[in-house]
């Protein structure tokens, strides 16, 4: 019998189970899309992981013999060990745990057990926070997977509100009729499986449909963010991938949601009395009624009316507000930040750097002075300067008696932690970078800088940013010693007691015409560059790390793609069967970094889009769903001498109320977070607001504001086919 009750209701009712079977089949599709893009993504970042920095969990580094090795191996929990010997002499134990959640916790232990100390051991921090594996030691945020899995627990939420408001609008129109019935005999339990029967035959096909769509939408995702990011050197392409788990969890969470979104409210009918069910005329109310003196003041007693309709909407609606409001402002905030992060990019590199290099190109494993081709790369065409050069790792002592006033004025070394200057009883012993060039580059170096050239010294960079100032983008500098010694020691950074005697030629702060930066990771570190041929002479002394050698080129103008692109294929064509080289152009990396950027806002703009289509589709869901209920209250107004225009006033007031508030949230919260990123960035706001992402951030807003406009207008349709009589009719009579 209660099959025959449900199907003919079904049949008789299409409206209110179409309006279940589009919410049903919409949830199951975004929540599909969702999962398959955030599961995707996440595969890829895991693949990129493994494949630039390798899959090993942890890593022990020490001298092991052969037992201590066996112990670690045996290990409980340790599934493999990759042995490697390192150039130093010690040994590398690679480690990998079969639960990975463990690896924080074990790998001490087995450490112990090889004879390691806490200091002896390293965590693959980039991969184990992928599994939200986190150590409180790495000082990365590592930020953007959490904030990916918050969207998508935020947005699975929204979708299953938006499953339940459907079946509550729906149940709530069957309350008179299922108290018809509970008068008759039909007990509670009956009523509640009569209804979860109903959300099966109803759900099952659209949820089944939605998640596979949602594959197919996910596969689509992937496959746009590999063309859009083909042309980026050293990408390699998203390959789609789609676990079963997935499928499994998104179906069940659908079923689940729809079991709960069906049993709540038939939970509710069915523990009505007979004569509730039977008073109940299926009108939205208000418990409390207050006065909308804003909305009264702006657009009168339409206004008054809209406000008293969405208060007592305010439940159902909440879902919709939420999903919009985080979905304007997580687009808002995204468009904002990229603005500033190009800003930023543009003026701290491209523009910086922009007269400083064209083309780099890397000479793997070859020392500088063993590049002889430096001046047939100056000669050829469309080459206007060309420097070879190295860099290398080493340390020098700095005395106290030679800091410049300056410096010393500024707290001299009392600011420097330990890893950037340590304190010895000859000085403090401090990084040397040191920048080896090719003689001929050396020795235009020293015209630049008004030094009478030479090949037996070196010049040293005196010059250190405030260290108190945290104004990065606008440091100020001053002079590091005081230009008296004429002779510096640099020593091996490695080995204990090797060092060599520099000669220096001049004290500047002109640096060469290079793509490097000097002092922003360690502002005290002293910057030495020597020709090749003083290099040669000092070098088993000071070490020997630092093997590739780097080629600086500037074109001549005008620079194009296409130049650029031709020297890059003469240079291979000198080098490239002699030397193994990998080189870049400005412009090219000006447009893939352009390109990342892109694809980025496009992968975040996206979940973006899947918020505002949460919000959307509550919006559409509650305003069809509830016109049915609403039909006494439009009648009621009619009746009373409300015109239709009146009533499509209100229509519209109401949904400027609902597009307008996620506007007037996000912009001050906006404004904030921003004014926050530029004082952390020392950016000015001039800068930024003269390209502010207005016009983007405005489409979105006016495209939320179209979506709400008309969902309301089709309620408006539905609302003019009201025949006043039939709606004024107290049910309850009959």
């Amino acid at each position: 019998m209660w099959r025959e009750y449900s199907s003919g209701y079904i049949r008789n009712n299409r409206s209110s189970g179409i309006t279940v079977i589009a919410a049903a089949f919409l949830s199951a599709l975004l929540l599909s899309l969702l999962c398959g893009v955030f599961y995707n993504l996440w595969k890829y970042e895991v693949e990129r992981i493994e494949r630039e920095e390798g899959s090993w969990q942890s890593r022990i580094t020490g001298e092991f013999d052969p037992e201590e090795i066996r112990a670690v191996q045996s290990f409980a929990g340790v599934t493999k060990v990759e042995v490697r010997e390192e150039e130093s002499g010690e040994t590398v134990l690679d480690l990998y745990f079969q639960n990975m959640s463990q690896v924080l916790e074990d790998t001490p232990k087995a450490a112990r057990l090889a004879g390691a100390s806490k200091e002896d051991v390293t965590y693959h921090h980039a991969l184990l926070s992928m599994y939200l594996v986190r150590d409180p030691e790495d000082p990365a945020p590592r930020l953007v997977f959490p904030f990916f899995m918050l969207v998508t627990l935020l947005a699975s939420v929204s979708l299953i509100v938006i499953i339940h408001n459907a079946f509550a609008v729906s149940m709530n129109d069957r309350v008179y009729q299922l108290g018809i019935l509970s008068s008759v005999g039909a007990t509670p339990g009956q009523i509640r499986a009569c209804l979860m029967q109903e959300a099966a035959v109803l759900c099952t096909l659209p949820v089944l449909a939605g998640n596979l769509l949602g594959i197919a939408g996910s596969a689509g995702v992937m496959e746009i963010t590999n063309v859009i990011a083909r042309d980026i050197p050293g990408r390699q392409p998203a390959a789609f991938g789609y676990h079963p788990l997935v499928f499994a969890v998104t179906v069940l969470v659908s079923a689940v949601t729809i079991w709960i979104s069906a049993w709540i409210p038939a939970r509710k009918l069915s523990r009505m009395t007979p004569m509730e069910a039977l008073k109940h005329t299926g009108e939205v109310q208000l418990k409390r009624r207050k006065n909308s003196r804003i909305l009264a003041a702006v657009f009168g007693m339409e206004g008054e009316l809209a406000g008293n309709a969405l208060k007592a909407q305010r439940r159902s609606l909440r879902t919709a507000s939420l999903s919009l409001i985080l979905s304007l402002l997580a687009f808002t905030l995204m468009q904002c930040f990229f603005t500033l992060s190009a800003i930023s990019t543009r003026e701290t590199y491209f523009e910086k750097y922009q007269d400083a290099w064209d083309i780099m190109v890397s000479v793997k494993d070859t020392k500088v002075e063993r590049i002889e081709e430096a001046e047939e790369i100056r000669s050829l065409p469309g080459v206007e300067n060309a420097v070879v050069y190295q860099k290398v790792t080493a340390k020098t002592l700095v005395a106290e008696e030679e800091l410049s006033a300056d410096m010393e004025a500024n707290g001299g070394f009392s600011n420097a932690p330990r890893e950037q200057a340590i304190q010895t009883e000859e000085g403090w012993l401090v990084h040397a970078p040191l920048v080896i060039m090719d003689d001929n580059s050396f020795l235009a170096y020293c015209e630049q800088i008004g030094v009478t050239p030479g090949l037996d010294g070196a010049v040293v960079r005196n010059q250190i940013s405030d260290v108190t100032d945290p104004d990065f983008r606008h440091a100020r500098s001053l002079p590091y010693l005081k230009e008296e010694n004429s002779e510096r020691t640099v020593k091996n950074p490695e080995e204990e007691g090797e060092s060599a005697q520099i000669p220096v030629l001049a004290y500047t702060e002109e640096v060469p015409v290079l793509r490097e930066e000097y002092g922003t990771e360690d502002p005290y570190e002293l910057v030495y560059f020597l020709p090749a041929s003083l290099w040669t002479v000092v070098r088993e002394q000071v070490g020997v790390n630092g093997e590739d050698s780097i080629i600086r080129i500037l074109a001549k103008e005008p620079v194009t793609r296409e130049a650029l692109n031709g020297i890059e294929s003469d240079i291979t064509q000198l080098l490239g069967e002699k030397y193994t080289i990998e080189s870049e152009n400005r412009i090219q990396e000006k447009e893939t970094n352009d390109r990342e950027i892109q694809g980025m806002m496009l992968i975040l703009g996206g979940f973006c889009v899947l918020l505002a289509l949460i919000g959307i589709s509550s919006v559409f869901s509650n305003t069809l769903g509830y016109v049915r209920q609403r039909r006494r209250e439009f009648a009621r107004y009619l009746s009373v001498g409300m015109t239709p225009a009146g009533l499509r006033k209100m229509f519209c007031i109401e949904a400027l109320v609902i597009a307008g508030r996620p506007v007037l949230i996000t912009l001050p919260v906006s404004a904030l977070i921003v004014w926050y990123m530029l004082r952390m960035s020392y950016m000015e706001a001039g800068i930024f607001f003269d390209e502010a992402p207005v016009l983007p951030v405005a489409v979105f807003m006016l495209a939320i504001l179209g979506a709400v406009a008309f969902a309301y207008y089709l309620g408006w349709r539905r609302v003019r086919k009201i025949d006043l009589a039939e709606a004024l009719r107290d049910d309850t009579m009959f």
